[in-house]
């Protein structure tokens, strides 16, 4: 847990989207951007609760539910600490994020979208092949559904913005809601052969 003696607001940045569209990357520098700002944060990767929390769970509808009810419950007893919340699991179910929206202050969803086609392009491992060919049952957005939120607080594409782009649209939101301060500005620098980088 990143506490700090300036503490933070209690909120939850939830980062909603397939599998390899960049949740955990986005995750990652939103952290690496509130420890700038010496703000309280815990960073929550599906992956992990998976493997910690939530390994009674299988890949049914009602398991998914369950293990985002489960990831909810943790945001918002961080929150409760002062502790800003940064969720990154695909939670495919709009009605299991709404309710934990409607259960948890200061509540922001980001939807982080990406092409079918660029998420198999990115996909080292071949899950998306396999899926497609049947072999992986379950499976978000292939084998199995994946309901893209009607209203994100904020919308994001890994296959067509950076990654400095896509943080840049959620720390602005977080700013403009007075859930954290302001960074000092500082003028731009370009980066020679960085201006093209999507995010992996």
């Amino acid at each position: 847990m990143n506490r700090t003696q300036n503490g933070g607001g209690a909120c939850t940045v939830w980062l909603t989207g397939l599998s390899g569209s960049g949740k955990s990357t986005l995750g990652h520098a939103l952290a690496c951007h509130l420890r700038s700002l010496q703000l309280g944060y815990e960073l929550i990767d599906g992956d992990e609760i998976r493997r910690e929390l939530c390994r009674d769970l299988g890949f049914s509808k009602a398991d998914r539910e369950e293990n985002i009810r489960r990831i909810g419950y943790v945001a918002r007893l961080l929150n409760c600490h002062e502790i800003i919340s940064i969720v990154a699991a695909i939670s495919p179910y709009r009605e299991s994020r709404e309710e934990i929206r409607r259960k948890t202050p200061n509540f922001l969803e980001v939807h982080v979208d990406c092409s079918i086609q660029t998420l198999i392009r990115r996909d080292v491992k071949g899950l998306y092949l396999q899926a497609l060919a049947g072999a992986i049952p379950n499976f978000s957005g292939i084998s199995d559904p994946y309901e893209e939120p009607l209203r994100p607080d904020v919308y994001v594409n890994s296959g067509v913005q950076s990654e400095a782009d896509c943080l840049a649209r959620i720390v602005s939101k977080l700013e403009d809601l007075r859930w954290i301060p302001e960074a000092p500005r500082r003028a731009a620098e370009p980066v020679l052969g960085q201006e093209n980088l999507l995010i992996a």
